[in-house]
């Protein structure tokens, strides 16, 4: 690959990005200064080697998997973010009353809106945090909402309507539970709960199954939303014309709805990588950038799913970005 061949590759993979549509040697002739016989040669050259392959319906050329893996490695560089851009992603990592958790979440929503790609989040199974405190508060007399505290800060709440019960039992439940189950592993919190408290709290409490079913509530909305996967946007993706096909597009739903496949995506990992086509383990027809992260004890995996004709140099910047910025947060 000479010079002059992988500047055309380069204009190959960015127009075909942008415009969507095979690119023809009258296309780069003005733009290279070149005769159209030159440029000719040089595609027919780049197909040989396998970075460029010819689309079915046109003369023109669109970038195989290969090139555009020869492209994000050698040829692109991350995208300079627009102040618009920066702007929503410094307000959610800048808010301190955000977790870290959440925070990430909702900067993964954002890259989601503004690329029109899929995002994955892969928290870590909330299986190694212990139980620090269950809380109660008191909204109104018929409203209470239960926070759920762990030793690596992860912090749930879940608001409940009091029906057949008191605030005064509920706070009392609380107290056996902190007293006795601190420090258990927060995935055996729901067994302890049934047999270690229940059985107290049935000769102490009134209506204990009322109270029992709050906190079992409580405690599985927690371990669900902390074990698992977080998908934003989920449809964009059926936005690209690549899944126009009513066969490709039951394909990656189908497999968007297999958490086990989903789970596939998690990263291990440092730094923001890139999988083309067969690369993934996900789909053959989609390009997933992803990332694992790290930070204060929050360990998972951010992920951006799209087609392979995909912005790369914008979502590569975006996931920099906030993986350097959630790390200086840490610092702070």
């Amino acid at each position: 690959m000479d010079t002059r061949r992988e500047a055309i590759l380069k204009e190959i993979v960015e127009c075909y990005i942008r415009e969507v549509r095979p690119v023809g040697s009258k296309a780069l002739c003005d733009k290279f200064n070149c005769s159209s016989a030159t440029i000719r040669n040089e595609m027919s050259v780049l197909e040989e080697l396998g970075y460029i392959e010819k689309n079915h319906i046109s003369s023109g050329r669109i970038p195989s998997e290969k090139g555009y893996k020869y492209y994000t490695e050698n040829l692109m560089k991350p995208r300079e973010l627009t102040g618009e851009d920066v702007l929503k992603l410094q307000t959610i990592i800048n808010n301190n009353d955000l977790g870290i958790n959440d925070a990430i979440l909702k900067c993964v929503e954002i890259i989601s809106e503004i690329t029109d790609y899929t995002s994955v989040v892969l928290g870590k199974n909330a299986s190694n945090n212990t139980l620090k405190q269950v809380s109660i508060i008191n909204l109104d007399e018929n409203h209470i909402v239960a926070l759920v505290c762990t030793n690596k800060g992860i912090v749930e709440n879940k608001q409940f309507e009091i029906t057949g019960t008191n605030v005064d039992e509920i706070v009392k439940t609380c107290e056996i539970i902190n007293k006795m189950l601190i420090g258990t592993p927060i995935d055996l919190v729901r067994e302890r709960l049934e047999f270690d408290i229940k059985p107290i709290i049935a000769k102490k409490i009134k209506q204990y199954e009322t109270v029992y079913n709050i906190f079992y509530d409580a405690f599985n909305d927690f371990t669900k939303n902390n074990a698992n996967v977080h998908m934003t946007g989920r449809a964009n993706i059926l936005k690209q014309p690549e899944y126009s096909n009513v066969d490709d597009i039951k394909r990656i739903v189908s497999k968007f709805e297999d958490e086990s496949l989903v789970r596939k995506i998690e990263e291990d990992k440092d730094g923001v990588n890139i999988y083309i086509g067969e690369e993934n383990d996900f789909d053959d027809n989609v390009t997933i950038i992803k990332s694992h992260y790290n930070i204060n004890g929050e360990e998972g995996t951010i992920a951006i799913v799209g087609p392979k004709r995909m912005e790369y140099d914008r979502v590569v910047a975006l996931l920099n970005y906030i993986i350097k910025n959630f790390e200086s947060r840490k610092d702070r």
